[in-house]
């Protein structure tokens, strides 16, 4: 496994926050298109996405240990209460609870657990993303927020899932491709039993088998290889802000695939989002500059 530079691992991470943009879209199509619903659309997003990698995986991580039985564990359990979440309580909610928790809770934990410490430039990152996360989804969320405080509770929990699994698998990144796979297979395994009480399969359309394959393609095996190779190089702290640009991204796909409308205030909350994001790439990039004029000039 060669060491990724902290510029290509935040592309990694951008890149799997905007395939995960696509996945609300492609999951959405599929509830109306493949009568399925979002317990069967994560059972199989999973499933496929184990069989995307299995092929591009060594054999010798084909099997699972008790590091990537955690990993899918979580996997499954921040999945489900997310969907639980919007149930009670709609997606704004859901979404401004769980991505704006997400990152606090990452680091706090990685500050305490894992001796990471956020600095400056990591809280001012933190904080312009959680900013544009509020401008973005905040006015949808005021309305509803008083209604369901179990889907608070359970959007909480789906972020604390997957602040522990980011952070399990910062600690443990020695085989990122080997945790991907078989977080995969574990948290397939974790919601078969709920996804057959419910009847799993969709109907037979090219439309919904088109639907499940991309996405247990993109915004699965390739956005979920890429965070845990990212995790190689990145704090988990650094990768929770970056992750947040699937809100932006989702946003824009809404705008573009379904004719939703966003207000100015929404679109300047994505450019924050934006901005944090690149801000680990831009600050190694000055850092590295800097280092470089002061060697020139030592010369």
């Amino acid at each position: 496994m060669t060491d990724l530079s902290t510029r290509r691992a935040t592309l990694y991470v951008a890149t799997a926050a905007a395939a995960w943009g696509t996945g609300g879209a492609a999951g959405s199509l599929l509830f109306a298109s493949g009568g399925l619903d979002p317990l069967d659309v994560s059972f199989w997003r999973y499933l496929l996405g184990a069989a995307f990698l299995l092929p591009l995986s060594k054999p010798r991580i084909w099997r699972v240990n008790r590091r990537v039985a955690l990993v899918g564990i979580g996997m499954a359990v921040y999945q489900t209460a997310y969907f639980a979440a919007i149930a009670e309580s709609g997606v704004a909610v859901a979404t401004v609870v769980t991505m704006g928790a997400t990152p606090l809770f990452t680091a706090l934990g990685s500050r305490f657990l894992l001796g990471e410490r956020l600095g400056g430039a990591g809280l001012l990152a933190l904080v312009t993303a959680l900013t544009g996360l509020l401008l973005l989804t905040g006015e949808a969320a005021v309305g509803t927020a008083g209604s369901a405080p179990a889907g608070v509770g359970l959007a909480l929990l789906s972020a604390a899932g997957y602040a522990a699994v980011t952070l399990f698998s910062r600690r443990h990144h020695d085989d990122p491709e080997g945790t991907a796979v078989g977080g995969f297979v574990v948290g397939a395994i974790c919601l078969a039993p709920f996804a057959l009480a419910g009847g799993m399969l969709p109907e037979a359309s090219w439309e919904s088998v088109g639907l499940l394959l991309y996405l247990g393609a993109v915004p699965t095996a390739l956005a979920y290889a890429l965070f845990f190779r990212a995790l190689t190089a990145l704090s988990a702290t650094t990768v929770s802000i970056v992750s947040l640009g699937e809100a932006a991204g989702a946003a824009v796909l809404g705008v573009v695939l379904f004719g939703e409308r966003l207000t100015p205030v929404a679109w300047f909350g994505c450019v924050l989002l934006l901005l944090a994001m690149m801000a680990p790439a831009v600050l190694t990039a000055v850092v590295t500059a800097v280092a470089r004029a002061r060697r020139a000039r030592a010369d």
